[in-house]
């Protein structure tokens, strides 16, 4: 982070990107005022966006209403979860294409409460499966109900309020809160035999984004930003891939979106953001009024909604003295007058939002931070907010500056607790990373959240998750401290780029230079690919158990037998080489680390911090798969070996004969590492032979190429040793069964957590394999 840069939401620098960007939209008539059902918070008494409201499925109830024939006909049932809401309709809709009311379409029924006679009108939005396929149109409270009135012409009334109060409109009900109302407006149907039937019902509830207040479909005369146009050069790099999400399956849900866009209402009724850049002249908007044109819609009005193409809203009738600018005026451009007021509405906090990738580099002036640093590469964000920001900056990134803000989205998953519940203050598992500092360090906190971290999987964690980077972090600081003491009491000399020993390499040293390749060739290709937490596993098993378990254990055996200095040199290199790859990881002990071999002049870098030195490259000559894959079989056959040892109860450091059958492409790996697989596994002396059969009181080993066998005669007391054996089987024998019985158990498959289920289950599988081998032994001591 360069805090130099640093930038909030109402910087000046960033209020004029905002006003700029307005003007230069509505000179395009991009951006224009309209009368439209919008989401309405009575709460917050402000629109909202349609990505502002949370949608739930809650349970509800269905109203079936009797809507009275004229002429003392049956009528038509209708079903509808807002009964309160009846006050403001003005037709009832039913299908064209259903036979149950084509001979109704054009006749009129009773508004019952009110009595109002209103016409039955077909349109194909109608399902015929909803309800009794009868529908009450209220087109100032649904948005649906818009569209049919619009394409019908037919007049709209507003019932509820900007703070859900029931208008005059409602007659009986005036002054009504609309929950309260709903009780009420049920009771004087029943009272006048006119609710049919009430069902339970679950259904889509939107809620404010900000207090879960119930939104209301509110008409209302707002500004908006027409975003086809918008999104026709992002959709059109959507289908190419760009930019390119992680995981890939985000990128139909973006391009979905784009698809299918809406207008987006962008002003707001609070008392916080970047006001809008709209002046009102007093004198021309009385010349309106007197004409009869309102700069809102009166509540009570009954308001024309003429047929419109598309479903675009209704821009407001007579624009003269509107005035959009950058600066206010000093009088109006109409009539010269100098008694302008500012629109009181301030602009959703996503329009300042979507110009963030080019306006904190000083957009719309030509900036050198703007020429050198947009577009940006990448944007890590997460999935609830494609819709409000990362498609928003797409397009507005190519509207302004005709590029994409960034390539890549990587969409990150949530936190959540080891009980797959989010992170909540109200659920008080709420983990402070703080808190995580102090007790393992910055390190292993980053270390342990990055392994967890699936692509686009979200993380279950607990406090004692971040066991796993505190661990590493103790290895990598403990064996850094072994080799650089090492190296200091052997005088090594420093290494710059790559290890200049020519033909002196021996066998492990060319093996380890090949790991450290094959791990910087794995890391690189996973941080291309975003698989950060494969990237960590992989610089994990490479320094813990390749470099750790097995070189420095071989740069113990070459220093005992005092030969060359180079394979603690080499010990050396990998080490410095191993702190840049991780540093990105865990930057502050490997950059502690670094620093002290550059001290002790263990390495020569002209970067002043590992954080200003070279990302390791390729090594001409270090890669050899081959090799690779020959030393893991002298790796298989010392632990082999050690396992055998350990489960015949012979000591680890007790020297043993031992036999290897080997095919004789193989045998090689073993001439080469003839002292690492005598030291390393305790063994006297070992033979390699092509063809070998199974004596008396041999322990075998399958290999992945071969077999190894250990000679058994006389290193144990066979009688103690299988009655130990014995004993132990019975263990087994008695948790298997307690375990069987659990699993069994119909209330336990049905209660139990599936973890716990899952849990049971690995454990007797691992008990089962234990099992196996136990009477494996015993049969061969018999």
């Amino acid at each position: 982070c360069d805090w130099q840069r640093e930038r909030f939401t109402m910087d000046e620098g960033l209020s004029a990107a905002v006003i700029e960007a307005f003007v230069s939209l509505y000179r395009k008539k991009l951006i224009y005022r309209g009368n439209y059902i919008v989401n309405w918070c009575p709460r917050c008494t402000t629109a909202l966006a349609n990505e502002e409201v949370d949608h739930k499925t809650e349970t509800s109830h269905l109203y079936y209403i009797r809507y009275p024939g004229e002429g003392g006909t049956e009528g038509v049932i209708v079903a509808t979860t807002r009964p309160e809401t009846l006050f403001g309709d003005t037709a009832v809709a039913v299908n064209p294409k259903d036979s149950r009311y084509k001979k109704l379409v054009g006749k009129n029924v009773f508004l019952p409460i009110l009595n109002r006679l209103i016409p039955i009108v077909g349109h194909p939005m109608v399902e015929k499966g909803f309800g009794t396929g009868a529908v009450k149109i209220t087109p100032h409270h649904d948005p649906n109900d818009f569209k049919m009135a619009r394409d019908l012409n037919l007049p709209g009334i507003t019932v509820i309020d900007e703070k859900g109060i029931l208008t005059r409109e409602a007659g009986p009900l005036a002054g009504k809160e609309r929950f309260a109302a709903r009780k009420e407006t049920v009771a004087l149907l029943q009272e006048n035999g006119l609710m049919v039937k009430v069902e339970d019902y679950q259904h889509s509830v939107g809620r404010c984004y900000r207090c879960e207040t119930i939104v209301e479909p509110h008409l209302s005369r707002q500004w908006f930003v027409r975003m086809k146009p918008l999104a026709a050069p992002a959709l059109a790099l959507a289908k190419k891939n760009k930019p390119k999400f992680y995981p890939g399956r985000w990128q139909k849900v973006y391009r979905m979106w784009l698809e299918n866009i809406e207008d987006w209402c962008i002003s707001r009724q609070i008392w916080w953001g970047h006001r809008l850049p709209v002046y009102y002249c007093q004198e021309c908007l009385a010349e309106n009024v007197g004409a009869g044109l309102h700069p809102r819609p009166p509540e009570a009005d009954l308001v024309n909604l003429s047929p419109r193409e598309g479903t675009q809203p209704l821009p407001y009738t007579n624009e003269k003295g509107t005035i959009v600018s950058k600066t206010k005026p000093e009088k109006c451009p109409n009539c010269g007058s100098a008694n302008l007021v500012q629109d009181p509405d301030v602009l959703d906090t996503w329009f300042s939002s979507w110009l963030w990738p080019f306006s904190v580099l000083g957009w719309p002036e030509k900036t050198k931070d703007l020429s050198a640093f947009y577009p940006t590469n990448i944007l890590v964000t997460a999935p609830e907010i494609i819709f409000f920001w990362v498609a928003r900056m797409a397009m507005s990134g190519l509207e302004f500056t005709g590029k994409l803000p960034f390539n890549q989205v990587y969409i990150h998953g949530t936190v959540r607790d080891e009980t797959g519940r989010k992170m909540s203050k109200s659920y008080g598992n709420v983990i402070n990373p703080l808190e995580i500092i102090d007790e393992v360090g910055a390190d292993s906190l980053r270390f342990s959240l990055i392994s967890f971290a699936s692509q686009g999987q979200d993380l279950f964690i607990g406090r004692k998750s971040f066991t796993l980077g505190r661990n590493f972090a103790n290895k990598i600081w403990n064996a850094s401290r072994l080799v650089i003491g090492r190296a200091q009491e052997e005088g090594i000399p420093p290494h710059l780029t790559s290890p200049r020993w020519g033909e002196e390499l021996s066998y492990s040293q060319r093996w380890i230079l090949s790991e450290l390749e094959t791990c910087r060739r794995s890391v690189d290709k996973n941080l291309k690919a975003l698989r950060l937490n494969e990237a960590a596993a992989r610089l994990y098993q490479f320094f813990w158990h390749t470099y750790c378990d097995w070189y420095l254990e071989m740069v113990k055996i070459d220093g005992q037998e005092k030969k060359n200095k180079n394979s603690l040199a080499c010990a050396v290199f990998v080490l410095e080489q191993f702190l840049r790859l991780l540093h990105p990881f865990m930057p502050f002990i490997t950059e502690e680390i670094w620093s002290r071999l550059k001290e002790e002049g263990l390495i020569s870098d002209e970067a002043k911090s590992l954080s200003l030195s070279a990302w390791p490259k390729a090594k001409q000559g270090h890669h050899h798969p081959e090799l690779n894959l020959q030393f893991n079989l002298l790796q298989e056959t010392i632990t082999a070996i050690r396992d055998l040892k350990r489960e015949f109860g012979i000591p680890a450091g007790q020297p043993i004969q031992a036999l290897l059958r080997i095919p004789e492409e193989k045998i090689t790996v073993f001439d080469s590492g003839r002292n690492y697989l005598v030291r390393l596994a305790g063994l006297s002396d070992f033979q390699v032979v092509s063809t070998h059969q199974r004596q008396k009181m041999e322990a075998a080993r399958l290999l992945s190429a071969g077999e190894v066998f250990l000679p058994l005669t006389g290193l144990f007391d066979t009688v103690r040793e299988k009655q130990k054996l014995e004993k132990e089987l019975t263990g087994l024998e008695g948790e298997l069964a307690k375990i069987a019985s659990r699993l069994a158990d119909s209330q336990f498959r049905n209660k139990a957590p599936q973890e716990i289920i899952g849990r049971e289950e690995a454990r007797q599988e691992q008990l089962l394999e234990k099992q196996a081998r136990v009477k494996e032994q015993i049969s061969f001591l018999e």
